[in-house]
């Protein structure tokens, strides 16, 4: 595995492992995004076994105990699995999540108190001696998946540090203009990670309103361009492809087994 750092935006990370044995023959990417501002912030934290890895790529933008924030998408491995060996590393970070996350796994799972955050609230990363940057933090529960997943906008570039949507699979380049909505339709056919169907259409519509002009995706490649368009034409392509629910959520995982039920 090959982990890498490209800037996709303003004083925006990426840094990318592909892992070419995940989703084969294609492989997959697992991404984190670091926000260098004056209180560092690092959205994703990888696996617990990609810590050295991650941890390293940090560490060439910004020295790793230096990093204030931990955050990520909703709780699971690829997002959250090194947050405590982060944790100690950088003796000032906190993790920031939704209320609804910390009351139901992060205030029992983080080895420090996270910072919970209501729907619509904004964390200041500071601006004395780097660009002033902001992060709004938005809840999306169920979309992509889990309860407490959420999603944040950093203002100042407008970028959509939107998680889980637009996954795909193989290694693409770190940013693209080119399309991504029927390569992560052809992801969520396979996968079958979205867990509400209605809620995800009318989340993805909602998002588009904040206009972003990047995308930076958690697997696969992030987007620069119109944004809106890509959420509304990703919500259509749900509704139009996974459409009727009962149908859709019927419909096995390629990571079920091949002995899973079909309804």
């Amino acid at each position: 595995m090959e982990t890498r750092v490209d800037e996709i935006a303003d004083g925006i990370y990426r840094i990318s492992t592909f892992a070419p044995d995940v989703a084969g023959p294609a492989g997959f990417t697992f991404n984190q995004f670091l926000i260098d501002a004056e209180e560092p912030l690092l959205f994703h934290t990888g696996m617990r076994h990609l810590f050295p890895r991650v941890s390293e790529a940090v560490g060439r933008i910004v020295p790793v105990d230096q990093l204030r924030w931990l955050a990520f998408g909703h709780v699971e491995a690829d997002e959250c699995g090194a947050m405590n060996a982060f944790l100690a590393a950088a003796p000032r970070a906190e993790v920031a999540h939704g209320l609804q996350g910390c009351l139901v796994s992060l205030n029992d799972l983080a080895d420090r108190p996270p910072r919970p955050l209501a729907h619509g609230e904004t964390l200041d990363l500071g601006g004395k001696e780097v660009l002033r940057r902001r992060v709004l933090h938005l809840n999306t529960p169920h979309v992509p998946h889990n309860w407490e997943a959420r999603v944040l906008f950093e203002e100042t570039t407008g970028t959509l540090l939107c998680g889980d949507l637009f996954t795909q699979l193989g290694d693409g380049p770190p940013v693209t203009d080119h399309d991504l909505v029927e390569p992560a339709l052809a992801a969520e056919e396979a996968f079958r990670q979205t867990s509400c169907l209605t809620a995800a259409v009318e989340t993805m519509r909602s998002l588009a309103h904040l206009a972003p002009r990047t995308l930076a995706v958690m697997h696969g490649s992030s987007y620069y361009g119109d944004g809106a368009a890509a959420l509304r034409a990703l919500a259509n392509g749900y509704a139009e492809r996974f459409s009727p629910e009962v149908a859709f959520a019927a419909r096995p995982s390629a990571l079920a087994g091949a002995n899973a039920p079909r309804g």
